[in-house]
């Protein structure tokens, strides 16, 4: 009887719909059945929570549970929950070599990377933006040249030149010039610092310059014009509006620093100077499951915070951002008689950071003693040679070496196949976030495919490896095989390449899909013949970037790669590991050579530069 007397009941609302907040469910089944964005955005949020927050979980509660290897040790069966792993890297006796000092070394080195990189970044991007430097166009390119190229590319120049006996293989040049590097000068935190700061120091001369660039000079005149002093203008007004590029620099060299591996193991490794990626790489090298989920999930929470302080500090200095009006100026400095001494100093940065280490990797290829400049002394046997007497593995030359040729196919196919991947899921789901109606999908699957940027990508691959090396359900093992390369490379890159159709998609309107929607063309249709060619240039960039990426990344796939799926990175690092310096050092400028074509064959294909707003004039 309250039924019949009193208002509907919840069944009969929903059955009918309420009428003043929603439509009738199958009013609203028939209206998305030709704009399936919310099926697409439901889809792709399990497909993300699969290969990108599964693992990555799946890896952390790893650390919590008996593994296999533990059973006897523990005295506790597999998948117990468990304590063990915390306390054996935080507290035992062997916690300091497992955990604490490889801690403070990725610390030390992130802070000193981040020091050094904004004591020569800094200068130049201003040099770059505010003042009439000669030559800044081409100096404004060339400086981000370092960081085109893969990081431990430097590494092994720096072996090329200062490495000493501590290690087998070929002579140093400073070795064969008479001098013994010590041990402190040829491995260890120094090189490691100093690589990865002048690497990473692009990252400060493209952010700082860029801001410089939009500051608008007037502010400083108006303070002046109140009788403010140089230092004081500097003090209260440029550093408080630049704060926030500078932040942004450190915050991404500090998370580089953390999952950077090839460097620490190329010039760190022989004096036993471990950082957390090399010290989780051994964990995994030796089985050690749940002590690699314990690192792993450290640097995935330095990651996390770092990224998060940078959210932060950039949310509280916007109060501070200024853009200037039409009527803003951004004026050049005039150099003066200090012009040859800042060209200079531009010039020698260009050299150290570029030139000198990739002229001495290309030096060393030709040469059977490393450093011996005489004409009896070089040689093209570690390209094209035959029976060589140096090595005992490696009897020809790289070029016609089978498992050279086989890591180039395995670099194409799987990378390429990685980017391609990347790319078209990033166009979609940039369809999803900006069309799907509902909104918490759309803003889950927004976060989820931003995940992997905090992740880094030595811990990435520990998660992939902790979720692929076991069947799982209908999935079978796939460590081992390409397949586990693809996947992982296509999650890790889902950050720029989500990005990249998110920003896409919002500036399209859904008029031309609309008119195509009333001539009766299915969401098929409009997605191939209208989305998809009037997104053309994200779509190229969503493939392409990620393509760059892959080629050069070592840290991602080091973990995952094994002899038969060798891409050019680690059958590089393979090399290393046997001590053939030439031959490896030719594998890597190969590397060096696709990155940099390709960076620039990017840029001319999308119309974009990495030096956009440096050196316009």
């Amino acid at each position: 009887m309250g039924v019949l007397s009193g208002s509907p009941s919840k069944t009969t609302t929903a059955a009918m719909g309420n009428k003043s907040t929603g439509m009738p469910w199958r009013y609203w089944l028939k209206v998305h059945a030709t704009d399936p964005s919310a099926l697409l955005a439901l889809g792709l949020l399990v497909v993300f929570i699969y290969l990108i927050a599964g693992p990555v979980f799946l890896l952390l509660g790893d650390a919590v549970q008996v593994q296999f290897a533990e059973q006897t040790r523990t005295g506790l069966a597999q998948g117990t929950l468990t304590t063990y792993y915390f306390e054996r890297a935080l507290f035992s006796p062997v916690a300091q070599d497992i955990f604490w000092v490889p801690l403070f070394n990725t610390l030390s080195v992130a802070v000193g990377a981040i020091v050094v990189a904004l004591l020569v970044g800094a200068p130049l991007g201003w040099l770059l933006s505010r003042t009439d430097l000669p030559g800044k166009r081409w100096l404004s390119t060339a400086l981000i040249v370092p960081y085109m190229l893969p990081s431990w590319t430097f590494a092994l120049a720096w072996n090329t030149l200062f490495k000493n006996r501590t290690t087998g293989g070929p002579p140093s040049w400073m070795e064969s010039l008479g001098f013994t590097p010590p041990d402190w000068l040829a491995y260890g935190q120094l090189p490691i610092t100093l690589i990865l700061a002048l690497h990473y120091s692009p990252f400060v001369i493209l952010l700082f310059g860029n801001a410089l660039r939009q500051f608008d000079a007037q502010l400083e005149d108006a303070a002046r014009i109140m009788g403010a002093g140089p230092m004081h203008v500097a003090r209260r007004i440029v550093v408080p509006l630049m704060l926030p590029s500078l932040v942004s620099a450190c915050t991404l060299i500090f998370a580089k620093c953390l999952g950077d591996f090839g460097v620490a193991y190329i010039v760190g490794v022989p004096v036993r100077y471990d950082v957390l990626a090399t010290s989780l790489f051994r964990s995994i090298s030796s089985s050690q499951a749940g002590m690699s989920a314990v690192l792993a999930g450290a640097i995935v929470l330095l990651g996390g915070v770092s990224i998060l302080i940078d959210m932060r500090l950039l949310k509280e200095a916007s109060r501070f951002q200024t853009i200037g009006s039409k009527g803003s100026m951004a004026r050049t400095a005039q150099l003066g008689q200090f012009a040859p001494l800042a060209t200079t100093w531009a010039i020698i940065v260009l050299l150290v950071s570029a030139i000198i280490p990739l002229v001495a990797l290309a030096l060393t290829t030709v040469m059977r003693m490393p450093g011996i400049f005489t004409l009896d002394n070089l040689t093209l046997d570690f390209w094209i040679g035959n029976n060589l007497t140096t090595t005992t593995a490696l009897r020809q030359g790289i070029l016609l070496t089978p498992e050279f040729w086989l890591a180039t196919f395995n670099t194409i196919w799987i990378v390429g196949t990685a980017a391609l991947g990347a790319g078209f899921l990033g166009l979609l789901v940039g369809i999803a976030v900006v069309r799907s109606p509902i909104r918490i999908v759309a803003t889950l699957l927004r976060y989820i495919t931003f995940l992997p940027y905090l992740v880094p990508g030595i811990a990435f691959a520990a998660a992939y490896l902790s979720m692929f090396a076991v069947p799982r359900g209908p999935v079978p093992a796939l460590y081992g095989t390409s397949i586990i390369l693809v996947l992982a490379m296509l999650a890790d890159q889902m950050p720029f390449a989500s990005r990249a159709g998110i920003s896409a998609m919002m500036q399209l309107g859904g008029d031309p899909e609309d008119a195509a929607r009333v001539v009766g063309a299915g969401w098929w249709r409009r997605l191939v013949s209208i989305v998809v060619p009037i997104q053309k240039g994200a779509l190229v960039s969503g493939v392409l970037l990620p393509f760059i990426s892959g080629i050069k990344g070592l840290s991602l796939v080091v973990v995952l790669a094994v002899p038969g799926t060798d891409l050019l990175t680690t059958y590089a690092i393979r090399l290393v590991d046997y001590g053939y310096t030439q031959a490896s050092n030719a594998v890597v400028l190969m590397v060096c050579v696709i990155a940099f074509v390709g960076t620039l064959g990017v840029q001319h294909i999308t119309k974009s530069n990495l030096s956009d707003g440096l050196g316009s004039k």
